[in-house]
């Protein structure tokens, strides 16, 4: 009769985010697991089920080097999210008060009535606010575009350090002796 070799796993569920999901899998298959399934969580997650070998070589090194991946991955999604966040808070302030001086320049229009001068300056305040809006997309791009610049070499820099990381634990993977 032949010999059946039993391999025990280790199993672990993360949850990431949609767009992630191709770098989370390759992140975990650097470090010795493997995907099992993916399917999908709450809204924009997906849910990914891994399984790895518990008598795995250099394992204690693979979780601290996963446990440094891991710090890294949220540390570049932390990047990701605020290249737009100064910019969205600014643009959503800024937008409700120039939704204000344009409902100003509507109240003083439609309140004051048989009034040529407060007809005249509700429109002119209506206009301002109208322009107001419309500014507000532009002075977004530009916070953006400004902020992306400065976080640009940061999160290259970053990338490149989870690179490293990840290269160290494949290595560690095919390593058969310390």
């Amino acid at each position: 009769m032949q010999e059946k070799d039993f391999v025990s796993y280790e199993y672990r569920t993360v949850t990431v985010k949609a767009k992630d999901q191709i770098k989370a899998m390759d992140m975990y298959e650097a470090f010795g697991w493997e995907v099992t399934a993916t399917s999908p969580a709450l809204v924009d997650n997906v849910t990914l089920s891994l399984k790895r070998d518990r008598k795995q070589l250099h394992k204690q090194e693979l979780v601290k080097l996963e446990r440094q991946a891991q710090d890294t991955f949220e540390t570049i999604n932390g990047l990701e999210r605020s290249k737009t966040m100064g910019a969205s808070i600014f643009a959503y302030i800024f937008g409700c008060i120039a939704a204000l001086v344009l409902g100003g320049g509507m109240c003083l229009t439609m309140l004051i009535e048989d009034s040529i001068p407060a007809m005249v300056g509700g429109i002119i305040l209506g206009i301002v606010g109208i322009a107001l809006c419309g500014l507000n997309y532009y002075i977004y791009k530009k916070l953006v575009s400004r902020k992306i610049r400065t976080l640009l070499p940061v999160i290259d820099q970053t990338e490149e350090k989870l690179a490293n990381i990840l290269e160290k634990g494949n290595s560690l993977l095919s390593a058969e002796l310390i």
